[in-house]
Formats: C-alpha cells, sequence, structure tokens
C-alpha cells in the first residue's frame, strides 16, 4: 500500500521538479544579466535590451512547455509592467495558447459525462475541432431543433493539473518574497494568489457563459456588432455550447475585399465597439486579438472567446474621466492627483519627481501631429513609466490599454489612414464634462475650473502653516541638483576609494614578502589570495576614473 501510494506521488513530484528547474534556471540567468563583468567592454542598454528580449522569448517558451496554467501565468503576468521591464511584457503579450488538440473519443467521453442523457441532443458532431487551446478545444455541432452550435470542450484531467502547478507557484512566490532585492516593494505571494483565483474561476465555463451573455446584451439593439447566444441547457462547468457563428478572420483584409466589405468600415465598427463597451457598461472584453474577431458576410463583427472580460467599476470610471480631462488640459499636477486618489501611485512618497515624469509623458504623447499609432506608443511609454516606479496600475487599465493597441494595429492593417484618436473624440467628450454629454462643454469647463480654484483657495492657508511647521523643525530640505557638481563628487570618491585600495595592496604586498622570507614561506599565499579580488575593484575603479575623465575633455554641447 505504501509501495503504492509513493508510485502515484512520482508525476506529482516530477511536475514540481520541473517547475523549480524552469524557476532555477530563470534565476541564474537573471543573475548572470546583472553582472556587469558578463558583458564584453561597458554594459551598455543596448547590450542589456538585447538580452532581456532573448531572456523573454526563453521564458515565453519554458512557458509554453510547462503548459495550460503557466500559459495563462504569463497572460497574466504579461498585465503587470509595473513589475516587468517593457520588453517581456511586449513578448508576453503575444504570447498564444495553440496547443495540439485531443482524441475525439475523449470528447465523447467528457460531454456524456458533463451532459448525461441532454448528449441526445447533438447530433452532427463535427470530429476535427475548429481550434484548440490550452483549456479546452472547440468543435462545431448540430441540435435535435436544427440550431448550429459550437461545443467547447475542456481537456481532461485539466483541473487537478492547475492545482497542483498552483500550489508549487505558491512555493515560488514565498521563496521570490524573500530575495532582498526581488521581495522588495512586491508582493509575490498576494499576486500567486490572485493568478489561483482568476485561474480557477477560468476553469468553470458556467462564469464564461454568463460573461458570454452580459456581453451579448449590451449589443442586442446594434446590428453592426454580434455576439454568440448561450446554449443554457448544454452547458456546465467543463462544457460550454454557443451559437455558431461563420466569419472572415479580422485581419484578413484580401479575404474582405473579395467578399466586397469595406475594411476600413470593419476598422470603424471595432473601434467604435470597443470604445463603446468602455465608456458606456465599463463591461469589456479583455483579449480582442484577431483570433477572436471575425466578420459576418454583411460586414458585421463578431466577438469569440469570453473567458477574459474586464470591469471598470463606477468609481474607476468617474476617476477615468477626471484622469481624462486632465490629460486633455496636460495638467500633469491634477493628474497625479487623481492618479493618487484613484489608487494607482502608492501613498507615502515625493510625488515631485511623478510629477515630473507625468509631464514629460503628457507633452511626448499629446504633441501634434499625432503618429498613427499614437496608442501603441502610449502605452509603450506608460509601461517604460510605471516600472520601477511607485505606480501600481490596476490590471483593467492594462488591459484596456492592450486592446485599444490591438484594435489600433488591426485597423491600420485593413486601412493605412485608419485613426483612433479621430473615431474615440465623440466617446471621450462624455468623460470630458460634468454632467453627460448633452451640457455645455463651457460652462462645465468654468464650472470645474472655478471648483479647483475654490478648492485650492481653501487649501493654502493649510498648506502654508505645514510648510512654516517643517521649517520651524528643521525638516523642509531644498535639493539642488548640478550635474558638474556631481560628476566632480562622483570622480573626488572614486580617487578616494582608489587610493585606499592601493595602501591597501602595497599592505598586502609587503606582508607576502615578510612571510616569504620567513621560515615558513608557504603563509605568504594567504596575503597574495587576499590581494586578488582587491586587485580585480581597483582595476574597475581605475576603469571608470578613466571614462569620467574622457567625458570632462569632451565639449559641453556633445555631453
Amino acid at each position: 500500500m505504501l509501495l503504492a501510494r509513493r508510485l502515484a506521488a512520482l508525476p506529482r513530484m516530477m511536475r514540481a521538479l520541473t517547475i523549480w528547474r524552469t524557476v532555477l534556471t530563470l534565476l541564474a540567468l537573471l543573475w548572470w544579466d546583472g553582472q556587469r563583468w558578463t558583458y564584453r567592454g561597458e554594459a551598455l542598454p543596448e547590450q542589456r535590451a538585447a538580452r532581456q528580449k532573448r531572456r523573454a522569448r526563453w521564458l515565453t517558451a519554458e512557458l509554453i512547455h510547462l503548459g495550460s496554467a503557466f500559459i495563462k501565468l504569463g497572460q497574466l503576468l504579461s498585465a503587470r509592467p509595473d513589475i516587468l521591464p517593457a520588453g517581456w511584457v511586449e513578448e508576453l503579450t503575444a504570447l498564444q495558447d495553440s496547443v495540439p488538440a485531443f482524441g475525439f473519443d475523449r470528447v465523447q467521453t467528457m460531454l456524456e459525462e458533463e451532459l448525461g442523457q441532454r448528449c441526445a441532443e447533438v447530433i452532427d458532431l463535427d470530429p476535427e475541432p475548429l481550434g484548440a487551446a490550452s483549456l479546452a478545444q472547440v468543435h462545431r455541432a448540430s441540435l435535435r431543433s436544427g440550431r448550429q452550435v459550437v461545443l467547447k470542450v475542456q481537456r481532461p484531467g485539466l483541473e487537478d493539473l492547475f492545482r497542483l502547478d498552483l500550489e508549487v507557484m505558491q512555493q515560488v512566490a514565498a521563496v521570490l518574497q524573500r530575495h532582498p532585492s526581488w521581495g522588495r516593494g512586491r508582493d509575490w505571494p498576494a499576486m500567486a494568489r490572485e493568478c489561483r483565483r482568476v485561474l480557477l474561476r477560468e476553469l468553470d465555463f458556467r462564469v464564461e457563459a454568463q460573461y458570454a451573455a452580459r456581453f451579448r446584451q449590451q449589443f442586442l439593439d446594434d446590428n453592426r456588432v454580434r455576439v454568440p447566444g448561450v446554449v443554457w441547457e448544454l452547458s456546465t462547468r467543463r462544457v460550454l455550447c454557443l451559437d455558431y457563428l461563420p466569419g472572415i478572420k479580422v485581419n484578413d483584409r484580401d479575404a474582405l475585399v473579395a467578399a466586397d466589405i469595406d475594411p476600413s468600415a470593419v476598422a470603424e465598427i471595432g473601434a467604435a465597439s470597443y470604445l463603446q463597451q468602455l465608456v458606456r457598461y465599463g463591461f469589456f472584453h479583455a483579449d480582442p486579438h484577431p483570433g477572436n474577431l471575425a466578420v459576418a458576410s454583411d460586414g458585421a463583427l463578431i466577438y469569440y472567446d469570453f473567458g477574459m472580460m474586464g470591469l471598470l467599476s463606477d468609481g474607476l470610471r468617474r476617476r477615468l474621466g477626471s484622469m481624462v480631462r486632465a490629460a486633455a488640459a496636460r495638467d500633469a499636477a491634477a493628474l497625479v492627483e487623481e492618479m493618487q486618489a484613484a489608487g494607482v501611485i502608492t501613498g507615502g512618497i515625493d510625488v515631485g519627481p511623478v510629477r515630473r515624469l507625468v509631464r514629460m509623458m503628457l507633452q511626448e504623447a499629446l504633441t501634434p501631429p499625432f503618429t498613427a499609432n499614437v496608442i501603441d506608443k502610449l502605452s509603450g511609454d506608460l509601461y517604460d513609466l510605471v516600472y520601477g516606479q511607485p505606480f501600481r496600475l490596476p490590471v483593467e487599465l492594462i488591459f484596456v490599454m492592450r486592446a485599444l493597441s490591438t484594435f489600433e494595429g488591426v485597423g491600420r492593417t485593413l486601412d493605412p489612414a485608419f485613426s483612433l484618436v479621430a473615431i474615440a473624440k465623440p466617446y471621450l467628450l462624455p468623460l470630458m464634462t460634468s454632467s453627460g454629454p448633452g451640457s455645455n462643454d463651457l460652462l462645465n469647463e468654468l464650472g470645474r475650473q472655478v471648483g479647483a480654484i475654490s478648492t485650492r483657495a481653501v487649501a493654502l492657508p493649510r498648506r502654508l502653516d505645514e510648510s512654516l511647521e517643517r521649517l520651524e523643525q528643521g525638516d523642509l530640505q531644498l535639493q539642488v541638483r548640478l550635474g558638474e557638481s556631481d560628476r566632480q563628487f562622483r570622480r573626488m570618491t572614486l580617487a578616494q576609494q582608489s587610493i585606499g585600495q592601493s595602501v591597501l595592496l602595497g599592505c598586502l604586498a609587503l606582508s607576502a614578502a615578510i612571510l616569504g622570507a620567513s621560515t615558513n614561506p608557504i603563509w605568504s599565499v594567504a596575503p597574495i589570495a587576499a590581494a586578488l579580488p582587491v586587485s580585480l575593484g581597483w582595476f574597475r575603479m581605475q576603469v571608470k576614473l578613466r571614462r569620467d575623465q574622457r567625458l570632462d575633455q569632451l565639449p559641453s554641447a556633445n555631453r
């Protein structure tokens, strides 16, 4: 009995070892990349970026090799630019969960287990799947009523594998949290718990059925957008039955033209429908890549796959409106205040540097003329801004930026003159006014400015009192940074360290000479061995000093 239990536990142990092998390999690679001596010459930003891109590709391949749970984990991590560099986010965003299909006999077994006698309603089930992914695969079928449907069938044994993988993820998160540098400013166990909650919920196809029904309800009165209906009596925890809505892939421009469909009209419908989801409903499709979008024969846009949906709360939508108003006015101070109120910026920090970063981003992103990929550029700037900074962007906002970038790319494929900014104007006007799209914009703007001025006027005595109190207590600090002074101070520090190391090397050399002349010359090895790392540090110090000396010799215009 004991031997049988050990044999049964062997696959779980092998699976855990495989996961830990990948994790330890990744940590070793990251440590290697952090060492300056592993680069040829100086570690230039271009060299670091190229190496990070290779690591991100390696991680993507490893996640695909580890299977379903880790593919989904990679997709969730791609929504966290605050903990991953932009290159890693970009690589993981392109992670697709296309895997080989499982056998048709297992599909039939799953349907019989889940549907029981209701399985008799399904006739003419196509053995060839329409598509296969890490969680499930989709088969076309007909019902006895003549209704054409698709059946999304979950992979057998997937939940047990998910739970094992998620358990190992929790262990990995605990190890990362204890690391002095990787754990600082991050809560890896909380992230692992959130991943567990999201992934286990995605295994329940009843949740996806509810999402699909709610999403379809939003577009019932819009004949330009179609969402498949749910066949509730044939949908369970591991089987989802939806209406079959065939169409042309949204980015297949040649096929659309051949079907006499205007590609530019399709691009406009897609962008308008997504903006409507965000502004009007706050419930949106969080994974609108071209594989989940199609075009019907009459030009209507079809949405597929509702496993990942986003929800903007009323409070977040109101804050988003205030952020849009502040960004449109290029008011960096007001934008930072709104971001703090929304919890996007962590509390208890000096907002001065953050305000400067936001002002630079607004200046670069909102200065005409706008490029065709303005949303893509803005999201890239946003990813660079939040990484390593005191930002905690809600996952929903990241999904919004990603989806808008996806639609922008699809729109440019269909129509080179496509402009998402132009389409977005009518949808952003309700956010930029205080009482809705039908109100007087000038009066709203005047009211907003009067309210802002009065608020700051009321707060002015309190702020003056706080500043005077800090001045009396000696807590008020004045920081002045001068480039030349900083460089000279750094050179003086390096020179002092170099002198100290030179003195230490001289003492070690003298000790080695004295011990070498004694009755036990073998002891001279000790100071020689101690001198080796000191010599390496002294050599690096000389390289830094020479580099700073060359910089000082350059003309000031070239610095």
